[in-house]
């Protein structure tokens, strides 16, 4: 379905990040988007946040994705139910919005990306940091969106960090194999995409997985990407038991730039650079807050306009990239255990 006016969103799942994130993004783009529905396998979740938002309440999925009245589907379900509903939303018209990550296998991106563009509909992973400036000011800062010199000099290598420590609660979705969890699918996920957002497409070098024996979960992990075109190399290392890290490092022939939070800057969150270099003293740039959320829903609209052809190709073929480099990650891993 063409999208040019307010389209009418559905959420497909009450998740914790659809309503600390995406639902008050939603509210605050009331010329691009209206909720229209909640679902959610608790009724009285459903119903809680539907009144909030002053929509429909469904109690199962099903419901929601036939609803004629809805035009596209945001789906922050477990890992394991993306393939599923996001292929049944697809089939029924809607256009989709689905956290990372996207699928579980290669398999199932190609299946997902395949329904999409025969029905030409948008399909996009959330990956809200691409949409953050600070990734755009960090691209301008080395050199690779091509408007100006980096001021670190020719890129040598990066290292892309995210971990985090254990979880509180021992169900968390994170923790479970039946509903997709691990580190690589989760924490991991971030660190292939930002590799590849910065060097572009990347080889498989090396990987490292460590496996919890009692979840049957992988806990951390560490791998090697190769851009083939420069050979410049990019180090990765995520987790869910690690002191909190949470960006990536570029080292260039003449400096070297940080980031401190370039995955989960909040709105409220002002991000910073530091820059070392041979000419100046280390230097620390403080850059202006920012709404990945809402700059990520605004993307998403306009995905989903029938003139944007050229942005739904994109999203696919990042879509697929992206799950194939997670397969190569794990059926080349070298597995130890915890």
């Amino acid at each position: 379905m063409p999208i040019t006016r307010i389209c009418r969103i559905g959420v497909l799942g009450a998740a914790a990040i659809a309503e600390r994130s995406v639902l008050p993004s939603l509210a605050t783009l009331p010329n691009h988007f209206v909720v229209s529905g909640i679902a959610s396998r608790s009724t009285q979740r459903a119903s809680t946040l539907a009144r909030e938002y002053g929509c429909k309440a469904y109690d199962n999925y099903g419901d929601l994705i036939a609803d004629d009245q809805i035009d596209a589907v945001y789906i922050p379900l477990p890992n394991s139910l993306h393939a599923e509903w996001v292929t049944k939303a697809l089939q029924h018209g809607k256009h989709v919005l689905c956290e990372k990550s996207l699928a579980c296998s290669q398999a199932e991106a190609i299946q997902m990306v395949d329904v999409a563009t025969k029905n030409n509909l948008a399909l996009i992973e959330n990956f809200q940091f691409r949409f953050h400036s600070q990734l755009r000011k960090l691209k301008e800062l080395i050199g690779v969106d091509g408007t100006a010199p980096s001021v670190i000099g020719s890129i040598r290598a990066i290292r892309c960090s995210f971990g985090f420590p254990p979880f509180p609660d021992a169900d968390n979705i994170r923790y479970s194999a039946k509903l997709g969890g691990g580190a690589l699918l989760d924490a991991g996920a971030y660190t292939i995409k930002a590799a590849n957002l910065l060097l572009g497409p990347t080889i498989l070098s090396g990987a490292s997985l460590t496996v919890d024996r009692s979840r049957d979960i992988d806990l951390h992990g560490g791998g090697l990407l190769i851009s083939p075109n420069t050979g410049v190399t990019a180090h990765l290392a995520f987790g869910f038991d690690h002191f909190y890290q949470c960006g990536v490092e570029v080292w260039g022939s003449e400096g070297v730039l940080r980031t401190n939070r370039l995955f989960t800057a909040r709105a409220s969150v002002a991000p910073q650079f530091e820059i070392e270099s041979n000419e100046k003293p280390k230097q620390t740039l403080a850059l202006e807050p920012d709404d990945h959320f809402r700059n990520m829903l605004l993307h998403f609209h306009d995905a989903m306009d029938y003139r944007s052809v050229d942005v739904r190709q994109d999203e696919y073929d990042q879509n697929l990239a992206q799950a194939t480099m997670l397969e190569q990650f794990r059926s080349n891993a070298l597995l130890s255990y915890a």
